[in-house]
């Protein structure tokens, strides 16, 4: 009877069994990312910590640990031996475990990179123009992609992940800013970008604010050491992120940090959006002014050493507004910090951090918490570095600091 019955399901029992089946593998997967996300977050830990850690069982975390090292995305570690005891087995992510790439469309420039599993660039390229068009950067993205890949052997370039986009939302706006002509720019309000990538590579394509990548760069693989801070990425436009108890917050409808838009001081007794003072469109335009080109800025780093005093005037104004922003966000949530970074050299971040710090303090803030002012600690490829984690998180961790909002630089 009891064999009659088991070969005897009714639908519904079958559909119960798949279920549970369904349950079951879907709970391993979970069980894996939760492993390997633990692991990223040490860099290196133990195997018996690993059970301790994530509240597994040690059999079921053990069995975890097999299967990962036989999928190659994780290493063992030579055994330490402690005082007492069995020694112990260090474990951490095999950085060829899988690779992923990141892509970022800018206003004035796309870059596309390689990165492994741990967070490190393998491969970059670049490509700088006047404004973005569309056909330019699928070009380029089908040129570059086969650069970056071309040393990987036949069996790593098949562990890569998908391709992770950072783009300002709406990068249609603001054409006279950039000096863009209207209808090149239009094209962009329209065109699928994820598909139209997603035929070029052949990859499952992630879209990504870029100013909020940028945040998520330097919140994943940044030694800021703080989670709690309003972070700022200035670009040919000025953006911004939001993070709090560690984990990047982007809001009801994905637009918080919106800081580019905050009002500010506009130096002359007006008021204008924060994006209009503190974003390097305005230096560009300060540059042209004084009969020199202002797009070599974004093909050689070296440029930013000969600007002079029209640096020092662009470096005044944005510390001044950027200043009375953090004073302004600062007012809504306690931040232990403000991180600055964007599209120049680390002497230049430097010199604005610095600059800003020093104007805060002139400016009245009785009442609030204090707020340190702080050099961002990726640099220019933050937003393409945050754009290719979004594969990696995707796919293998658990962490959501990678799901973007705001910006646009």
């Amino acid at each position: 009877m009891q064999a009659n019955d088991a070969m005897t399901q009714t639908p519904r029992n079958r559909g119960d069994e798949r279920m549970r089946g369904s349950n079951q593998a879907g709970l391993r997967a979970h069980n894996e990312r939760a492993v390997l996300t633990l692991i990223r977050r040490h860099g290196e830990i133990a195997r018996a910590d690993i059970a301790r850690r994530s509240g597994l069982s040690p059999q079921t975390a053990s069995v975890i640990m097999r299967l990962l090292e036989a999928e190659a995305l994780v290493l063992r570690e030579t055994p330490r031996r402690g005082r007492v005891g069995q020694p112990s087995v260090p474990m951490r992510l095999n950085p060829d475990g899988a690779f992923s790439l990141g892509l970022k469309i800018g206003r004035r420039t796309v870059e596309l990179v390689l990165m492994d599993f741990v967070g490190v660039v393998r491969a970059r390229r670049r490509l700088a123009y006047a404004y973005p068009r569309l056909a330019e950067i699928l070009a380029f993205v089908r040129q570059a992609e086969v650069e970056v890949t071309s040393g990987l052997a036949p069996a790593l370039a098949a562990r890569i992940a998908g391709l992770g986009v950072a783009i300002p939302f709406d990068l249609w706006s603001w054409p006279d800013s950039v000096g863009a002509p209207v209808a090149a720019m239009d094209e962009w309000r329209t065109v699928d970008i994820v598909a139209e990538l997603a035929k070029v590579t052949g990859l499952s394509v992630h879209l990504a604010n870029d100013a909020t990548a940028a945040c998520a760069a330097e919140n994943v693989f940044g030694a800021t050491r703080s989670t709690d801070y309003i972070y700022l990425f200035v670009g040919a436009f000025v953006g911004g992120g939001i993070v709090i108890d560690g984990d990047l917050v982007t809001g009801r409808t994905g637009n918080a940090a919106a800081i580019g838009s905050m009002p500010v001081p506009d130096g002359a007794g007006g008021v204008c959006q924060l994006i209009g003072v503190a974003s390097i469109h305005v230096l560009e335009k300060m540059i042209a002014a004084e009969g020199g080109d202002p797009l070599a800025i974004w093909r050689h780093a070296a440029a930013w050493d000969g600007l002079g005093p029209v640096l020092e005037r662009w470096l005044t104004a944005a510390a001044k507004a950027l200043a009375h922003a953090l004073v302004s966000a600062s007012a809504v949530y306690d931040f232990e910090c403000a991180v600055i970074d964007g599209s120049f050299p680390p002497s230049i971040r430097g010199r604005l951090v610095a600059a800003t710090a020093g104007e805060m303090a002139r400016l009245e803030r009785q009442g609030l918490s204090p707020l340190d002012i702080r050099e961002g600690t990726i640099g220019a490829g933050a937003r393409e570095i945050g754009a290719a984690s979004l594969p990696l998180f995707a796919r293998f961790l658990l962490d959501h600091r990678v799901l973007y909002a705001d910006g646009g630089s």
